[in-house]
């Protein structure tokens, strides 16, 4: 069956070839010359109308159209058209973008630090990436860049988009920006950096409670969070009662890297996935014995830039009820794509599959819906009127409480205080704290 749609496309390459050369020469082949071959494409299956309404139109275009255009350059954005119509993240990279793409992964390059894809011809932002002149200058997820300096994105390609933001460290571009929130665009200039990226870090954000925050997943992602986990450890001198995992604008990456986070507070079972149309696509990913934590609870913060593999390990922990879900639902990037390079040195990005959570989830257009829902808001602290709280310990004549230890104990204003700063700062992250808080209580009463 292979071997048959294999001859299929030789003969239909074979005779558009035959015609595209005649076409070079001063117009169409003789209705003859062609009738030999429809019997041939017409077994075959092959939409032999298709494919001469290709090459008319083709042929109209070298002779019609305003200025000269050359068969290469008409048969390679036949072949951009052809993957763009699939879907946003099937592409066709010549030489010089696939050299991009593989500067891109290799994690360190001179850009502004964001994550894009093409929608409706603009270049929408799926997540600034952290520390980077993006995410310092507000660039948020969501955001529609419609000007690059001056000229207008529309029409532009992804690569010639990503190519003209990058540039040396130190040089300027501006963005001309739609925001949801805002009435009008808005333009941002930005210092170009040289982007590099770490994609573990990690704080002690109380006694015994850790924070962790990837970035993206590489290929080391999954040996440097258990080292930021032990090290953790080593400062809380003991076990971790539990930690927040923030996903929050992570643009994902590597698939092993995500299976591997997963895996490092997964016991057993699946974690995700991986189902397609092509032989050999189809890929289950388990965990494998022990957990790093030893069950201590876990609160990942996710939103509306947690994409692709930060979905992965969000969903995995989901459903293996091992982990809160909290903030905002995810972006939703649910699918697999295969780089193929090609003989001319170019290469063909395709989607090949969709990834799905161990229950059977889609996570494509969906994403991962939190257990918990949280906005990102501006907290401020309200003034104090001066007036000290009134209690039963202050009624005249009251009894006094025998348990308590009046040099130790901790007054109300002091163990109130106490996260004012990170409410202020990161109020999800300061309600993850709480809620993870309340998990190890609920834990240690059990």
């Amino acid at each position: 069956m292979r071997s048959k749609t294999r001859s299929s496309l030789l003969i239909a390459l074979g005779v558009v070839i035959g015609v595209i050369v005649s076409i070079g020469q001063g117009g169409w082949a003789e209705r003859s010359d062609r009738n030999d071959d429809n019997g041939d494409i017409a077994a075959h299956g092959l939409p032999l109308d298709e494919l001469r309404t290709f090459v008319e139109i083709l042929n109209r275009v070298k002779q019609g159209y305003v200025e000269d255009v050359s068969d290469q350059t008409l048969l390679e954005n036949s072949i951009r058209g052809m993957l763009d119509g699939l879907d946003p993240h099937s592409a066709y990279l010549n030489k010089e973008e696939f050299k991009e793409i593989s500067i891109s992964t290799s994690g360190k390059f001179g850009g502004l630090g964001i994550e894009v894809q093409m929608q409706n011809g603009f270049v929408r932002v799926v997540t600034p990436i952290d520390d980077t002149p993006a995410s310092k200058a507000g660039i948020e997820a969501g955001d529609l860049i419609i000007r690059i300096d001056d000229t207008a994105v529309k029409g532009m390609t992804l690569m010639d988009a990503v190519k003209k933001m990058r540039g040396k460290a130190g040089s300027e571009t501006t963005l001309t920006i739609l925001r949801e929130k805002r009435d009008e665009p808005f333009k941002v200039t930005l210092e170009r950096a040289v982007i590099r990226v770490q994609s573990v870090k990690s704080r002690m954000l109380d006694d015994g409670y850790g924070y962790v925050r990837i970035t993206q997943f590489s290929s080391q992602t999954g040996d440097n969070l258990q080292r930021e986990l032990k090290n953790l450890e080593d400062e809380a001198k003991g076990p971790l009662r539990g930690i927040v995992l923030d996903l929050r604008n992570n643009p994902g990456g590597v698939l092993s890297a995500a299976v591997d986070v997963a895996d490092t507070f997964i016991n057993a079972g699946g974690i995700v996935s991986i189902r397609g149309r092509a032989p050999n696509t189809d890929q289950q990913f388990d965990a494998t014995p022990g957990d790093m934590l030893d069950g201590a609870p876990i609160v990942v913060l996710v939103n509306e830039g947690s994409a692709s593999a930060s979905e992965i390990v969000a969903g995995a922990l989901q459903d293996d009820s091992r982990a809160v879900i909290m903030g905002t639902r995810t972006f939703g990037k649910g699918s697999v794509q295969t780089i193929v390079p090609l003989q001319n040195g170019a290469a063909l990005k395709l989607t090949t599959a969709r990834y799905y959570t161990p229950s059977g989830r889609s996570i494509q257009a969906e994403g991962i819906e939190p257990d918990v829902g949280i906005q990102n808001v501006n907290v401020t602290a309200a003034e104090s009127s001066g007036i000290a709280p009134f209690s039963e310990a202050d009624l005249a004549g009251a009894l006094a409480n025998d348990t308590v230890d009046t040099e130790t104990a901790l007054t109300p204003t002091e163990n109130g205080d106490k996260n004012n700063g990170l409410a202020a700062s990161d109020y999800p992250l300061y309600e993850a704290l709480n809620l993870l808080k309340g998990l190890h209580i609920l834990r240690s009463r059990e």
